[in-house]
């Protein structure tokens, strides 16, 4: 017996029946088993060493270049993983296949957040961060072969947001885990900023989580291991429920959509619309191969892609190139 086959031993006689097991896992194109490594820590190997996830580290949470101690892409993908894999560990689930879908779940992710990912959805029609993080790991990385992640993982990080709900309860803990994060942890950081603090809390926000972010996260993630241990569903109390959507409505009011930020957001929305202008009326300025992708891809795809790869810093720098003239002393 290898290594793998004694972990997914493992895996079969201490995780819960429903459990996701690496045994039963599987790809889109089957791939020879490794001796050391189940499927799902592959999966993560392969995210942790991509390109896109190195990227993260550059690119906006919430706040565009607040300082060195905010949040970005890649620390809430951190968050959201640990947070995840408490509550995946307490509740006898795949640690391994949430940890994998939880570090890989923004991989689509564009610069300067949600506010990159308006702009191209705006130009193109339709465009989601979740759709997006699957065709990254589907087409880039290992030398345009894709990372070809296992079903199980791709399913969580499709179903991370959006209507579709995730197959696995392990995906069903990534999805409330990555908002239970974003909000303590855009809250945490609102503070810092000083755009909100405790005492601006909705009152039923502050009976039933608290005022620190640390103490809500921690109600949150207790209540969910409590009311879900020994179910085939992932549940929060109602009661706690209903404070996190008041804690949500809260978060937009006085951080996403408020005015300080909208500045800035809006600033970074036409960074975005304009190299998505640029590029496709002049396609012979992007790297070959990008370029060599419009016969695989189509051209809008493959700007796209090539877009919503940049980081916060890069999408600037190329802006500042082709629309700030130079001026000499």
């Amino acid at each position: 017996m290898n290594f793998c086959e004694y972990t997914e031993q493992i895996e079969e006689t201490g995780l819960m029946p429903w459990a996701c097991k690496s045994r039963n896992a599987r790809r889109l194109i089957e791939e020879p088993r490794d001796d050391l490594r189940t499927a799902f820590q592959r999966d993560r190997d392969r995210i942790i060493h991509s390109q896109a996830f190195r990227a993260l580290k550059h690119k906006t949470q919430v706040y565009l270049s607040p300082g060195d101690h905010y949040r970005t892409r890649l620390t809430h993908s951190m968050e959201v993983s640990q947070i995840a894999r408490t509550i995946g560990r307490a509740l006898r689930l795949n640690e391994d296949m949430i940890e994998a879908a939880a570090l890989g779940h923004d991989l689509g992710h564009t610069p300067f957040g949600h506010a990159g990912e308006r702009a191209i959805n705006r130009y193109t029609g339709h465009f989601t961060h979740n759709e997006q993080s699957i065709r990254v790991v589907s087409y880039y990385g290992r030398q345009g072969r894709g990372l070809n992640l296992t079903k199980e993982v791709q399913d969580a990080i499709l179903c991370h947001t959006g209507k579709q709900l995730p197959e696995t309860l392990e995906g069903a803990i990534v999805r409330r885990c990555d908002r239970i994060s974003y909000l303590c942890s855009d809250f945490d950081d609102g503070i810092r900023v000083g755009l909100v603090g405790p005492e601006k809390l909705p009152g039923i926000v502050a009976m039933r989580l608290g005022t620190e972010p640390s103490q809500i996260l921690d109600i949150l993630v207790h209540n969910i291991v409590e009311s879900s241990a020994g179910k085939k569903e992932i549940i929060l109390d109602p009661y706690y429920d209903e404070a996190v959507e008041e804690f949500r409505d809260f978060m937009f009011a006085y951080v996403y959509e408020c005015p300080a930020l909208e500045k800035q957001h809006r600033k970074a929305e036409h960074v975005v619309m304009s190299l998505m202008d640029l590029f496709e009326n002049h396609p012979e300025i992007l790297p070959d191969d990008v370029q060599l992708n419009f016969s695989r891809f189509g051209k809008i795809a493959s700007i796209v892609d090539y877009v919503a790869g940049l980081t916060d810093l890069s999408a600037v720098t190329l802006f500042n190139q082709y629309f700030i003239p130079t001026v000499n002393d």
